[in-house]
């Protein structure tokens, strides 16, 4: 087969591409003016300007810095705290850092409690229980503990 040749010259086609290129440039220029318009236009209408008139320069601040604490508050959110154990040589170590070099044995400065004292103090009872539940059963044992509940009559 034989090639086409083209109707419309090499030059004729480089100068309508270039027509085309500068066209299509300015209406994507115009296209990013219309959508600043839209939003200017949309801000204008959905947020009010701020009403600054009347205000010091230190109220002024604090407004700023207001609405920036508000803005954080809604981005981040806030971790769940948990409880760490912390010996004392380590708390002393992040307080002093390397001068600290004796280490603390807080349970040595401790006092014993010896067991044969407490078990001096409390009274064993080798009485069978089940005895105390049978002398309380019945009448008897609930008269018993209502004149015990009232306390010594006079």
């Amino acid at each position: 087969m034989a090639q086409r040749k083209s109707k419309i010259s090499a030059s004729r086609k480089l100068m309508l591409k270039s027509l085309m290129a500068a066209k299509a440039k300015d209406e994507l220029e115009q296209e990013v003016l219309d959508k600043e318009e839209e939003k200017q236009r949309y801000l204008t209408e959905k947020a009010p300007p701020l009403q600054t008139h009347g205000m010091s320069f230190a109220e002024l601040e604090i407004k700023d810095l207001n609405i920036k604490v508000l803005d954080l508050r809604g981005k981040f959110k806030r971790p769940t705290l948990r409880r760490v154990r912390v010996s004392a040589d380590a708390i002393l170590r992040s307080l002093l850092g390397s001068k600290h070099k004796v280490s603390m044995d807080l349970r040595a400065n401790l006092k014993s409690v010896k067991k044969e004292d407490t078990e001096k103090k409390r009274p064993v009872e080798d009485s069978d229980w089940r005895k105390n539940v049978e002398a309380m059963s019945g009448m008897e044992g609930r008269k018993k503990m209502f004149d015990a509940a009232k306390g010594p009559t006079q």
